[in-house]
């Protein structure tokens, strides 16, 4: 039998090496396990294609469950039935959904829950993180009961494979920060890192103190040989020309629904959590459901004419559905004596098709998505479906997924029909979560008990009118740490940064004359930007909008843009600042407020600039537990192409990103502490009486308004050409964030803080690594240059880059080692 890898390995040379350890078979086994794909992807050409997960290749139910259930078996014998019974699981969207279900089942009594990329209103997030190597929505952790997260015992992460390891790593210090705890088992079907990716997880485990498992069905290496990207590549273009599957006449009449009795309030998954209790009801229920599909696989057609009972059929999951659809083919197959029953899911994931047997996607079906909450439009993927020769499929979705587009022509729907005579459609009720939502009247009561906004002068420099901060006073709290201490703290997985605040940056005579040097030369391109913006909200958001800008970037933005309003259109507009938190999320009791106030069809989010577009993730993500708020946020500057509303895409110095507390209103960065902030209470942030002496955050206001009426005409112009252009965010700084992360080997886009703004804030907030300049970069990174000098931070210049500068923060797991240019990593 040809390997399926052996097409890729032949024209590339990759092969695939078993460790040492698993002895001479380790290398068969591998192949066993993995066939090799090409997918058009500038870091890493060639894709492992796994023979058992059950999502690209069409397996044998039975074999995919059994080999997340012989795995859990595994952990559990390496636990001990005492740990295992007080241990949870978390699986990887999109896909080991299942395969971390599977493992769960092994364990027997651990509850399960996987991460999803599927915002749902009224859940609250329990965590989340960002997957380094994709350009989806960042994976949100909603269980209905956020203590499944807290749970003392051992913390089981499953994904599919390991190939740097970066994922888990990200998630393993997010959610110790959140709950730290003693052991944690990590579990892959394959294992294929390399010593330094082993090295990062080790170093892990030293600095947390926790004991690091891993438990893989198989564990090598790659081997890549010089020039593969590029050789890739060219395959790519070459073989990606030609149709990606076979089509044809329609063969089946269309779709039919079938009902299987799923059982009411058992959950479809582990999106917001699946404990044993739930897996008791579902084994029970399994016989009765696998008869009813078996029994609608054998009817008649709709003309009731006799036909054959299928020889071979597929159950076809979608997406992050993969458990529900698994089990009821496993069920199915062990109720169907000589039928041949095959799983397989949809995915997101575009790969390239060559029908060869040496080839691990033969096939693809492209239908657009139909399940728009998860991630948006955009097209979607079936494999080895299209002359897999399969009588019949089973497509099972759940019901959110479950739209027009499911149906419409060219829909998944209607691609199956063209290569089977027979497609049912089962739909499985999403699972709807008992959380209480926040658009509730308790809700609304208690938005009612919060305290106004903070003003000035008794809290910030600005104008009382300017901004009301919804905000708690923490001026009395000792919170800022050296810029050293933080770090270590942070990257360690022991302090969030907004548990405390950097010690306030006083600028040098130099630097405060770079700064007005900065002002007075771009402060028209400032004015233009602003009313760019303004003129784009009031055209297309809301005639009166309420500004509420993100604390306290976006707080000086917001001021500029009620300026103009004010000025161009005689508009008083209300202007609330708020606290938003990577990783935790935005403040929710300043939305109750906002809400209780406000239209919240009105409220109009208002950020400086985007980097690489975490921010308008973390929005989108938190807003999906309140009804009515437009998700997307207006920007000054929007280099990283992460919005539609913005003022400028050019990357440029906003002279107010230079400076901390003292262009901003006297105001520090906003704090999130448990011990600090409780659950009915606003963020925290302090105000800096004490450098009023140092406060240029009028002047700054003033200098840009001064330059409104010039730039009138200018933004006319612009508006008309923004409002006919199509303004669709590319996320090319996303793109970039990740190239640069694996350039130069930090692995965590976290790390890599884009633009001029973002950069200026990593050498006034962190320890910064290097910084990266675009090649021939003027006097708009003087003070960039200056700061970097001042911190002893060597600066790059670099050919092509987006961005006028890039900042890097090196993780300390690395501490010790080189550099992609082999200088050494500065010591935290």
């Amino acid at each position: 039998m040809v390997w399926s890898g052996t097409w890729v390995a032949e024209r590339l040379g990759v092969r695939l090496e078993g460790n040492d350890r698993d002895g001479e078979g380790g290398g068969e086994r591998l192949r066993g396990l993995l066939g090799l794909a090409l997918r058009r992807n500038p870091k890493r050409a060639h894709l492992l294609v796994s023979n058992v997960l059950g999502k690209h290749v069409p397996q044998s139910p039975a074999v995919v469950h059994g080999a997340g259930h012989g795995l859990g078996q595994r952990v559990r014998a390496l636990l001990g039935d005492e740990e295992a019974a007080r241990a949870v699981v978390v699986g990887y969207a999109e896909t080991a959904t299942a395969l971390g279900h599977s493992v769960a089942d092994g364990l027997a009594l651990a509850p399960y829950v996987h991460s999803t990329r599927r915002p749902v209103p009224g859940v609250p997030r329990a965590g989340g993180f960002e997957e380094a190597h994709s350009h989806a929505t960042s994976h949100l952790l909603l269980p209905e009961d956020p203590a499944l997260l807290a749970r003392p015992g051992p913390l089981v992460l499953v994904d599919d494979e390991f190939s740097t390891g970066n994922t888990v790593l990200n998630t393993l210090a997010e959610l110790h920060r959140a709950h730290p705890r003693e052991r944690y088992v990590i579990v892959a079907l394959v294992d294929m890192r390399g010593p330094g990716d082993r090295d990062r997880l080790d170093a892990f485990a030293r600095e947390t103190g926790a004991r690091v498992d891993l438990v893989a069905l198989a564990s090598g290496r790659t081997v890549l040989p010089d020039g593969v990207l590029a050789a890739g590549a060219e395959l790519v273009e070459r073989y990606g020309s030609a149709p990606p599957g076979p089509g044809g006449p329609r063969r089946a009449p269309g779709a039919r629904r079938v009902g299987i009795g799923w059982p009411e309030g058992l959950p479809d998954g582990g999106r917001h959590g699946f404990l044993p209790a739930h897996r008791e009801r579902l084994e029970a229920a399994l016989p009765a459901m696998a008869a009813r599909l078996a029994a609608a696989l054998a009817a008649p057609g709709e003309a009731a004419a006799p036909r054959a009972a299928p020889r071979r059929i597929l159950v076809l999951g979608c997406e992050e559905l993969m458990y529900a659809p698994l089990r009821l083919a496993t069920a199915l197959e062990e109720l169907s004596a000589g039928t041949e029953v095959r799983f397989s899911t949809t995915t997101r994931s575009p790969v390239l098709a060559v029908d060869d047997p040496g080839y691990a996607i033969r096939t693809r079906l492209v239908f657009p998505a139909h399940d728009d909450p998860a991630d948006g439009p955009g097209e979607r993927y079936a494999y080895n479906v299209a002359g897999g020769d399969f009588d019949a499929v089973v497509a099972v979705v759940d019901s959110a997924a479950d739209t027009p587009a499911l149906h419409a022509p060219g829909g998944l729907l209607d691609r199956l029909t063209e290569h089977t005579p027979r497609v049912l459609l089962v739909v499985v009720p999403s699972h709807v979560p008992k959380t209480p939502r926040a658009a509730g009247g308790h809700a609304a009561a208690a938005a009612g008990r919060l305290a106004g906004p903070l003003r000035g002068p008794a809290f910030s420099s600005y104008a009382p009118e300017d901004v009301g901060w919804l905000l708690q006073d923490l001026s009395h709290a000792e919170l800022e740490a050296p810029t050293e201490e933080r770090e270590e703290a942070i990257q360690s997985g022991g302090a969030h940064y907004a548990e405390s605040l950097p010690v306030e940056y006083q600028p040098s005579e130099e630097y405060q004359r770079l700064f007005r040097t900065a002002l007075d030369s771009s402060a028209a391109r400032i004015a233009r930007a602003v009313g760019t913006v303004t003129e784009t909200v009031l055209a297309e958001r809301s005639p009166r909008p309420v500004l509420v800008s993100l604390a306290r970037a976006g707080t000086p933005v917001g001021v500029l843009m009620r300026r103009w309003a004010r000025r161009r259109h005689g508009l008083d507009l209300p202007h609330y600042a708020v606290s938003i938190v990577r990783g935790r999320g935005i403040d929710a009791n300043a939305l109750r407020w906002l809400r209780h106030h406000h239209d919240p069809a009105d409220i109009v989010f208002v950020d400086g600039w985007t980097g690489k577009g975490a921010i308008t993730r973390e929005l989108t993500a938190a807003l999906a537990a309140f009804d009515g708020f437009h998700p997307e946020i207006a920007v000054l500057a929007d280099p990283g192409g992460c919005v539609r509303t913005y003022g400028t895409r050019d990357d440029f110095l906003i002279p107010s990103a230079c400076l901390n507390s003292t262009v901003s209103g006297l105001v520090s960065r906003t704090v999130l502490r448990a011990d600090l902030v409780g659950p009915d209470d606003y963020h925290g942030a302090k105000f800096y009486r004490e450098l009023a002496g140092a406060d240029v955050s009028e002047l700054f206001l003033d200098t840009v308004a001064a330059r409104f009426d010039e730039t009138a005409a200018r933004v006319a112009a612009d508006v008309k050409e923004l409002l006919a252009a199509d303004r669709t965010p590319t996320w090319v700084g996303w793109a970039a964030v990740e190239r640069i992360s694996e350039e130069y080997g930090i692995h965590d886009v976290n790390l890599v803080k884009p633009g001029v703004g973002e950069t200026t804030r990593v050498l006034l907030r962190r320890v910064p690594w290097k910084i990266l300049a675009r090649a021939g970069a003027g006097a708009e990174l003087d003070h960039v240059r200056l700061l970097a000098a001042q911190r002893g931070v060597p600066v790059e210049e670099v050919g092509e880059l987006p961005y006028s500068c890039v900042g890097l923060i090196h993780p300390r797991y690395t501490r010790g080692a080189t550099g992609a240019d082999g200088t050494a990593v500065t010591s935290l």
